[in-house]
């Protein structure tokens, strides 16, 4: 966010009539503020340093460097850029291999004008994630035995069969019994107000929680929160076919 107060947008895709529509849509709102465009992933990645925008727009299928590996090098990099990914369908290998590589959230491109904002504003505040069942339906897809995807010609080397239970990492053990509670019902897909609600503490609370579950977890995000609580096997698909 620069002086004024405006979030800062880079928009990443190879498709100029996109670029401008999205522009079009976020520079009419206030407190909203299209500082780049990038036409693939590599010139992505160098606008970020350049430009050190808040939120980043991602395409997933654009030339030189798709962006998967774009989002992978940014958040590698340190910066503090939150990545929302662009993909056709909402349950799509893409948006899961992008999650994994440390995007914020993912969105449809036909993404309604007033969703799209909202997005922004929400990946931006790092308070929450945007449509948290979809993307718990998105990991219980992917999750278990997907083969990795880190090009858009086709998936990398199959992963092994996924027949033992993923090591329990050891940050998990600094967790307080609460606060595993907490990562698991984030997992879910519920909101900040719906875990309120279920074990009777205040949001405010809630958010204290999720703050020292990231801090201690060296996470993002709660977006990240989910990922990892899958990954690591703390959470389970419920139903790998739904």
């Amino acid at each position: 966010m620069n002086e004024s107060g405006h979030l800062r947008v880079l928009l990443a895709d190879d498709q100029p009539l996109l670029r401008m529509g999205f522009r079009l849509i976020l520079e009419g709102e206030d407190g909203l503020e299209v500082v780049g465009e990038a036409s693939d992933g590599a010139e992505a990645v160098r606008q970020v340093g350049h430009l050190d925008p808040d939120v980043v727009l991602m395409d997933v299928r654009m030339p030189t460097l798709d962006g998967i590996e774009a989002t992978r090098a940014i958040t590698s990099s340190g910066s503090r850029a939150r990545i929302i990914i662009l993909t056709t369908f909402d349950l799509d290998e893409y948006a899961f291999a992008g999650l994994q590589a440390g995007a914020s959230a993912f969105l449809l491109k036909d993404v309604a004008p007033a969703e799209l904002v909202q997005a922004v504003r929400v990946v931006a505040s790092g308070d929450a994630v945007v449509a948290p069942r979809v993307t718990q339906r998105l990991l219980e897809t992917y999750v278990r035995g997907a083969e990795p995807v880190s090009a858009l010609n086709g998936p990398a080397e199959a992963s092994p069969p996924a027949t033992a239970p993923a090591p329990r990492d050891p940050l998990l053990e600094d967790l307080t019994p609460r606060e595993t509670e907490m990562l698991e019902a984030m997992s879910e897909g519920l909101s900040n107000a719906e875990i309120a609600h279920r074990y009777f503490l205040s949001e405010a609370t809630v958010k204290t929680h999720v703050r020292r579950i990231l801090t201690k977890l060296h996470l993002r995000d709660r977006v990240q929160a989910v990922v990892y609580a899958y990954e690591t096997g703390l959470v389970t698909p419920s139903n790998p076919d739904y």
